[in-house]
């Protein structure tokens, strides 16, 4: 967890929601300079913060509302730090809870240094890592339909596919085999949502291409260089992290892609793993998918599992994989390296 500690003349927190956000600014005292309610709009913003522009640091919690506010800030060159939300439990307790309270409380937090940072993700690429993470829950709607067409299949105890229905050709007489109209109507939707499904998602993977070879091609092909990453997975691991340098040490980078797990400890005694949910899930899911594939490809690293699978089992044995991996990836990134087997497997 890291904190904002920089001092400033004014600090602004802002309760914020989609219509109306809250502003609460103090000094360095911890007057109260303004505090009040008004609407989501950029110029109220401004207005409201001209006499205590000098100086001032704004803070607000990272809900999905937030974009706005940032490129604001960076455009009008005022300090906006963002806050993790999972980390702000000081704004979510007491026995009173309103938006004027909760910004009061954020403004105490920036100005006492205990404001928890969630990462302001740049512009420039933020809005394709937006699109590639929809295209992920594209993905993840056509593989539900295509759980659905095979699940009734075997409702109705009919005989295995022959072919995978991933590929269109393959899904042209799917609905045929089964009797009943009301079913085979079913099916026929499931169909045609997969044929529209698939060409979306090749466009938008095409765009996205296109896209990041503006944005960072060295580091796109570089990822590409580790067995079992391949073109999809190299730009979620890319787009998610935007800046390796970002991370101090490869033991923070980790943490922020789930791969080594939280402890609970006090007075000497362990409470068991916490803290499962802090981190980004994209990157967890895209080590592991890599690991998978990764096991495919080489024979070391299936040896590898199976020598550790005997001591802590199939799953820590893959997860154990999948920490070597983003320890490896962070410092291909930090040195721009491509990746070497030989040197992964030697330690």
């Amino acid at each position: 967890m890291r904190f904002y500690t920089q001092s400033h003349e004014h600090y602004c927190g802002i309760d914020l929601h989609t219509q109306v956000m809250y502003l609460c600014i103090l000094n360095q005292a911890g007057e109260v300079l303004l505090h009040r309610n008004m609407k989501s709009e950029p110029q109220a913003f401004l207005s409201a913060i001209a006499p205590y522009r000098e100086d001032l640091v704004v803070g607000a919690e990272c809900i999905f509302c937030w974009y706005w506010l940032a490129d604001l800030c960076a455009r009008e060159g005022i300090r906006f730090v963002l806050g993790h939300a999972l980390y702000m439990k000081a704004i979510h307790g007491g026995k009173v809870k309103n938006d004027r309270i909760d910004s009061a409380k954020i403004a105490g937090l920036l100005r006492g240094g205990m404001f928890p940072l969630a990462y302001v993700y740049p512009a420039a690429m933020r809005s394709t890592r937006d699109l590639l993470r929809r295209r992920q829950y594209l993905v993840r709607q056509r593989a539900e339909l295509l759980a659905h067409v095979q699940n009734t299949n075997s409702q109705w105890n009919l005989p295995q596919f022959a072919k995978k229905l991933d590929r269109k050709s393959n899904r042209v007489d799917v609905a045929e085999r089964f009797e009943d109209a009301a079913v085979r109507k079913s099916i026929e939707a499931d169909c045609a949502l997969l044929d529209r499904l698939g060409e979306l998602i090749k466009a938008l993977e095409a765009y996205i291409v296109r896209n990041v070879r503006v944005h960072d091609a060295r580091t796109w092909y570089r990822l590409r260089s580790v067995p079992g990453i391949g073109k999809v997975l190299a730009l979620v691991i890319l787009y998610e992290i935007q800046d390796i340098a970002r991370f101090a040490s490869v033991g923070q980078f980790c943490s922020y892609a789930r791969l080594v797990r939280g402890s609970k400890e006090s007075a000497g005694k362990k409470a068991g793993p916490m803290g499962r949910k802090i981190g980004n899930a994209h990157l967890k899911w895209a080590f592991s998918e890599a690991v998978c594939l990764m096991m495919r490809e080489l024979p070391q690293a299936s040896a590898y599992v199976a020598r550790q699978e005997k001591k802590h089992g199939k799953g820590k044995a893959m997860s154990m994989l999948a920490h070597k991996l983003g320890r490896a990836v962070y410092f291909m990134l930090k040195r721009n390296d491509a990746f070497d087997v030989k040197y992964f497997f030697s330690n």
